[in-house]
């Protein structure tokens, strides 16, 4: 296991994040808590939830997984989603940010986060108001740093300028989508947030499973499956022939070469060198090995060159709807 520092901090990484989404949900308690101490084992210092995912459980299972070694570890949660009706339970303002982290400290079981990530943007509130929340819980040391993720480039910019501000050091990292399906944050994304000294934890290598070779186009998926049970998020942002078209053609050549489809997936994404740590997201102990086992994948120019020929640097391999969690902002009507 390699570690990195996380952008121009003195925090160390390692390469591949542990992320807990499936964590208290479809990954009960004791699955969750064997492929943490696993990753413990392989190495892996940085873990990753957030306070809406399984309504809390995630946060809950992970604080009590890693309570007796916390300071082992990198402990990464994210604020801005909704976890309530209430007009003021989503979002950037000073309020919600300091309530969620409350709440989120007492399910993780711990008096300091180490990394805070702003989910997403809320698109019609004050960035402003964001940093200065995140200064607040700095000073009283409930945060340790903050992030940022699903934030355009332009957005992390005025971030970095607003911190600065605020006397503060900047967003440590910034989380984009990255897969071979989805190549868009190399054209703004990763080139502003290297320049800008922050670090990159990317998510979703594997294209929520599309890049696994699993999935054929005019086949129904495994009812098992992400694909199976209509994930929503899969379904608005993965799920479209030109991927499983892009995903047969990939794993018809890591298979040629003796390498597995998802071995050879991840391997692109972190093969990259503006990204500092690739984040793992298991629902199986296996899928979790797997994940791992990427660590020993070799490449090569060959292999850049044939992913290349799949999907043009900077693009997605698809035409089809926008994903609604990264929304165009560049056209507004008006008649």
């Amino acid at each position: 296991m390699q570690y990195r520092y996380l952008g121009r901090s003195g925090l160390r990484v390692s390469e591949i994040c542990l992320g807990a989404m499936m964590f208290g949900g479809i990954t009960d308690e004791a699955a969750s808590r064997h492929i943490i101490a696993d990753a413990r084992d392989c190495g892996v210092n940085f873990i990753d939830t957030a306070d809406m995912y399984n309504k809390g459980e995630s946060e809950r299972v992970v604080g009590r997984a890693i309570k007796g070694e916390r300071d082992s570890w990198v402990l990464a949660t994210k604020v801005g989603n909704p976890m309530d009706d209430g007009p003021n339970q989503s979002g950037m303002s000073r309020k919600w940010i300091r309530e969620a982290v409350h709440g989120s400290l007492i399910r993780l079981g711990t008096d300091y986060i180490d990394v805070l990530y702003m989910h997403k943007a809320d698109f019609n509130a004050p960035l402003e108001e964001m940093v200065l929340a995140f200064a607040d819980l700095i000073h009283e040391g409930k945060i340790v740093y903050f992030a940022v993720s699903n934030f355009k480039a332009w957005r992390l910019a005025e971030t970095v300028r607003l911190a600065q501000e605020a006397g503060i050091a900047g967003p440590v990292a910034t989380q984009p989508l990255y897969n071979l399906v989805n190549r868009e944050a190399e054209v703004e994304i990763l080139p502003s947030a290297a320049y800008f000294g922050v670090g990159t934890v990317c998510y979703s290598p594997l294209a929520r499973g599309i890049l696994t070779g699993k999935y054929r186009q005019n086949v129904a998926p495994d009812s098992h499956s992400r694909a199976g049970r209509a994930d929503p998020r899969m379904m608005e942002a993965e799920w479209r022939p030109e991927s499983l078209q892009v995903a047969s053609e990939l794993a018809a050549y890591a298979e040629s070469t003796g390498r597995k489809p998802s071995h050879f997936a991840q391997a692109w994404v972190m093969r990259n060198q503006l990204v500092t740590s690739t984040l793992v997201g298991p629902r199986t102990f296996e899928q979790w090995r797997d994940g791992i086992a990427a660590l020993d994948c070799p490449w090569s120019a060959d292999d850049e060159a044939f992913c290349d020929q799949l999907v043009s640097p900077g693009k997605g391999s698809s035409l089809g709807p926008v994903d609604p969690h990264h929304p165009i902002e560049g056209r507004i009507t008006h008649w």
